[in-house]
């Protein structure tokens, strides 16, 4: 299962009213469509936007309805926290704040990773009354923080509201427990020193000097706690493995059982070593029965507004995924690829509109459809499913689904 993030997209002036993957000359994607039959999926449900964290819990099958529990949780699990039951976890962006505490850039000029490590490595000497921190930079601008202690409850607004040119919110419970009272004046008294410590940080001094803006304020949300779901291997009786750069698709992954194949120079940025993700994923096809490779650089460039390169980016993952499929074909595996959510590269946030989906192998019900993309995919055999049924589809093709009724 491939999953480019953030693919999905609108048309675009730049490039003559075309979305991205209908501008790219992307001959591997357009290979898929032709061997396989295609389709849409909204991965939630038609017009709800998907957070990547709800997204991904949906094609692995899983009701984000009923069984999401909060991103930061994800983002924990990914980063390689040992979350705890009544652990609290919050996703967090480095950022840049103003003297009137107005929010200028959520991503502090998306500061390197290394920076964001030097920086994560200060927050370590914050000492709070009721709860003990753990803040662990992830990739880029990202990071997480975990409260743990007592009587803390996820039920705690976001700080970062996706917004600049805002003042930075203060957290507020969310229901009238004790509990969401606490953990809203634990994270703000977090916030308050992480800010002091950022504010005076040499690195930033310098990142000023040089005319970059300083990380000075961690900006927290999507509070998370411990998910209790089956695993996917107790669902479909399946080994499954995971390859992915970014903490939270590998939190998402480690949570629902998937084992964790981690590849040097995967970054989840658009400098990722995908030769060496695509290599691992067919090593990878040797020992386990699904294997899910993630793909972020599509969607980074898509929060930068830049359907141009975007369309260069879905080339080099079509012509980097090429050995990959010429396994699969060989094999006779079978290979579904899609996106887990439409990013307007015009717009730079995630919409509520459907993915492309195409899926080869064995005996499936190839249909007309000989190029993967928004529209083409639409008029393929598959039609049009939600998220969570295409982990079905697939496990049917593997004969892993019982029959209903007698």
């Amino acid at each position: 299962m491939i999953i480019c993030d953030g693919m999905g997209d609108r048309p675009t002036k730049v490039l003559n009213r075309l979305t991205p993957l209908q501008a790219a000359e992307a001959h591997t994607f357009n290979r898929i469509a032709s061997l396989g039959e295609c389709g849409i999926m909204d991965v939630i449900s038609p017009g709800q936007p998907p957070g990547s964290d709800t997204a991904h819990l949906a094609i692995f099958g899983y009701d984000p309805y009923t069984q999401y529990s909060g991103r930061g949780a994800y983002e924990a699990l990914g980063a390689g926290v040992d979350l705890k039951p009544g652990d609290v976890a919050f996703r967090c962006n480095f950022a840049t704040v103003n003297d009137k505490d107005f929010i200028i850039d959520r991503r502090a000029g998306r500061i390197t990773t290394e920076e964001a490590k030097i920086l994560a490595e200060a927050l370590k000497d914050i000492k709070l009354e009721d709860a003990e921190p753990i803040f662990v930079s992830t990739t880029e601008h990202r990071g997480v923080l975990v409260l743990r202690g007592d009587k803390l409850s996820r039920k705690v607004s976001d700080v970062d509201l996706h917004e600049v040119g805002v003042r930075v919110s203060k957290p507020r419970p969310l229901d009238d427990s004790v509990e969401a009272e606490h953990t809203a004046r634990v994270l703000e008294e977090f916030i308050i020193k992480s800010r002091k410590i950022l504010q005076n940080h040499p690195l930033n001094k310098e990142r000023v000097i040089r005319g970059l803006n300083p990380a000075n304020a961690v900006l927290p949300r999507g509070a998370g706690t411990l998910p209790n779901v089956k695993p996917i291997h107790e669902v479909w009786n399946i080994k499954a493995a995971a390859i992915a750069g970014g903490a939270l698709y590998k939190g998402v992954a480690k949570a629902l059982g998937f084992d964790i194949i981690h590849v040097p120079g995967a970054t989840g940025t658009v400098n990722t070593n995908l030769k060496a993700k695509v290599q691992y994923t067919i090593d990878a096809l040797k020992k386990y029965d699904l294997v899910f490779l993630h793909i972020k650089a599509t969607d980074t460039v898509s929060h930068d507004k830049n359907p141009v390169r975007k369309k260069e980016v879905i080339e080099w993952i079509s012509h980097e995924i090429t050995p990959l499929v010429d396994l699969i074909e060989s094999q006779g595996y079978y290979l579904a690829l899609t996106a887990d959510h439409t990013t307007p590269s015009e717009i730079g946030e995630h919409r509520g509109d459907p993915v492309p989906l195409a899926i080869m192998g064995p005996n499936v019900r190839r249909d007309s459809v000989e190029k993967f993309d928004e529209l083409s995919c639409a008029r393929g055999g598959l039609c049009r499913i939600r998220g969570v049924d295409l982990i079905k589809i697939l496990m049917n093709y593997l004969d892993k689904v019982p029959l209903f009724g007698e």
